[in-house]
């Protein structure tokens, strides 16, 4: 009784009454699940968020210039050769690890499940798309006569089932000791008036709050200090769901190592204005990443001298960060960013409707605005053809289906 007068109490200070009435016809166990989720809402928080970044415009071009980055195709061979040597000592040493970003659910994919579960049909035979980063890394593992160890950060709505899936393959034969799962925090969805909804599983929908939770996520849960008993200096942070993702380019190694620097990315080139990928450029002189959403028109289609478009470096999740940069950055508080999503929910009738548009927001951090903290970060310029295969929508652009045919031309060309 006692939780229940404290969570009504938030609800009607916060103007949170409209899911009382759904609340009331409520087994006890579901109430008492939602009361534990409400007594432990931050209000103060969303609602400030809400309130900043729900009425937020696209940002102007002003104090933003283009960067250049480091274009592999323009090296001499000497000095690949130089730079892959440093990469390749590194992950010899025992010094590299494998980060995967996985907190996502395949709901773009029209898949119900972890996005790392959904098994995309590739040549020569079908695997899931935790199976292409297993079997990528126990090559990585045979040619350099390592164990490469392996760090999957979830959600709080994937964890469980992500850790059965993993049983019920037996790890991809992946040594189950270098294997640690890790969860990212949650933060509720609103609606676009600022209102919590409820969801089928009758709890308050909440997201997980973006990969930049994931240096907060890494201490949290004692995942820097693992790395640091095994003695880990350089860390590879990527997504799940790239099927090119290279998750050990000796060449990004060595050129962070060798330029001293703490942090390194790759990019591609937008293929055209409208791709919707963050754009890396200089904002004040930093290495900033402008989010598609939050680019004008102007921004988008502004070209340089070359005929290339000025901010059309892309940013595609594939990071380097030293083990430093992450123990800093663990105790940083990122800026926060706002997502238009599309969520289904229940009415105060305890029916589930189903949004054809977006009707919720979410508020998320990006793991790229921890580049302001530095000076300098390396960007090698990668290809798509060879690097950027990803899979988010169930058609169309960036679905199973081209990234199945960026897979199979790259591995029936380098096989």
């Amino acid at each position: 009784m006692e939780d229940y007068k404290k969570a009504i109490k938030k609800l009607n200070k916060y103007n949170q009454e409209q899911i009382i009435p759904l609340l009331e016809k409520l087994t006890e166990n579901e109430k008492q699940k939602i009361l534990y989720q409400i007594n432990n809402i931050n209000f103060n928080k969303i609602t400030n968020l809400y309130n900043e970044l729900s009425k937020k415009q696209p940002i102007s071009s002003e104090g933003i210039d283009e960067i250049v980055a480091y274009n592999k195709d323009k090296f001499k061979q000497e000095e690949l050769n130089y730079y892959n040597s440093i990469g390749e000592k590194i992950i010899k040493n025992n010094e590299y690890a494998l980060v995967t970003m996985s907190g996502g659910q395949g709901t773009r994919l029209g898949y119900d499940g972890p996005k790392g579960t959904f098994q995309i049909d590739i040549e020569p035979k079908s695997k899931f798309l935790f199976e292409i980063l297993a079997d990528n890394l126990k090559e990585i593992n045979l040619k350099y006569n390592v164990v490469i160890p392996w760090y999957i950060m979830t959600s709080e709505e994937n964890n469980n089932d992500i850790i059965l899936f993993f049983e019920k393959h037996q790890y991809f034969n992946y040594p189950k000791e270098y294997i640690k799962f890790f969860k990212q925090d949650n933060l509720p969805l609103l609606t676009e008036n600022g209102k919590l909804i409820i969801g089928s599983k009758k709890n308050i929908k909440e997201a997980a709050n973006g990969n930049g939770g994931i240096f907060i996520a890494m201490y949290k849960n004692g995942i820097i200090k693992d790395m640091e008993k095994r003695k880990i200096k350089w860390i590879f942070i990527g997504s799940i769901d790239n099927i090119l993702l290279k998750i050990a380019d000796t060449i990004l190694i060595g050129i962070a190592e060798d330029k001293k620097v703490k942090i390194a990315t790759k990019s591609i080139l937008k293929n055209s204005p409208e791709e919707k990928v963050g754009a890396i450029c200089k904002k004040n002189g930093k290495i900033h990443v402008i989010e598609y959403s939050e680019m004008s028109d102007e921004m988008k289609n502004k070209r340089n001298i070359d005929g290339e478009l000025t901010y059309g470096e892309s940013h595609i999740m594939c990071n380097l960060f030293n083990i430093k940069a992450l123990k800093m950055l663990s105790k940083k508080s990122l800026p926060y960013h706002i997502a238009h999503k599309k969520s289904d929910y229940l009415n105060n009738e305890g029916v589930l409707v189903k949004p054809e548009t977006p009707n919720v927001y979410k508020f998320e951090t990006f793991i790229f605005d921890a580049w302001s903290y530095f000076n300098e970060i390396v960007i090698l310029r990668g290809k798509r053809e060879e690097d950027f295969a990803p899979v988010k929508n169930r058609q169309g652009v960036d679905s199973p289906e081209t990234a199945i045919k960026l897979y199979n031309d790259y591995y029936n060309k380098n096989n």
